[in-house]
């Protein structure tokens, strides 16, 4: 795609070391907004596979602690960026689920990068896993930065953000995904 080729042309200019400045800050704004650009056109993408019932689900074993672990792991630099302090209590059991890895990945990914845009900085961040009669609850629970003035379940509408200034990058679709793939699956999904 045209977006496929940009972003291969910013990677290129990145590989030049280039030094000089202002060209160094708009190759490095460029990258920025491509990887965003791609980004939502990629939520725009599962978000119509979504709304036409198009999704095909590769279901397999997944160890859902391992995979909140995972997460964990891949966020540690953005958690620290904002001073957040995840608190994981797994029950230390394994909590096994037939799921497609890609989209509990998506819904994990999702939820993460909320807590990382919208979490007050300098809090903790509880995620605590219950298994109980072959059901697994995960829950997460931190601190939102600002007073949030809409209703839990519109969050999970589409195109719809909680901060009223948008000033952080997102589509309003995180949610929205996250909700549908756990359903999609025969999960539940609550805020």
């Amino acid at each position: 795609t045209p977006l496929t080729s940009i972003i291969n042309y910013v990677d290129l200019l990145k590989r030049l070391k280039i030094t000089d400045e202002p060209a160094k800050s708009y190759i490095n704004i460029l990258d920025s907004k491509s990887q965003r650009l791609k980004q939502l056109a990629d939520d725009l993408v599962e978000a119509s596979k979504i709304s036409s019932g198009n999704i095909e689900l590769n279901r397999e074993k997944l160890n859902l602690t391992e995979l909140i672990n995972q997460a964990i792991g891949e966020f540690v630099d953005k958690l620290e960026d904002r001073k957040l302090s995840v608190v994981f209590d797994s029950g230390n059991v394994p909590a096994i689920i037939y799921a497609d890895s890609r989209k509990m990945w998506r819904v994990i990914e999702n939820l993460f990068n909320n807590i990382c845009k919208y979490a007050m900085e300098g809090t903790r961040v509880y995620v605590d896993m219950m298994v109980q009669n072959q059901t697994i609850e995960l829950s997460m629970k931190n601190i939102s930065e600002r007073q949030m003035n809409i209703r839990a379940d519109d969050l999970t509408e589409r195109f719809i953000r909680g901060d009223d200034s948008r000033t952080t990058e997102g589509s309003g679709l995180g949610l929205f995904i996250a909700k549908s793939f756990t359903e999609v699956q025969g999960g539940e999904f609550s805020i």
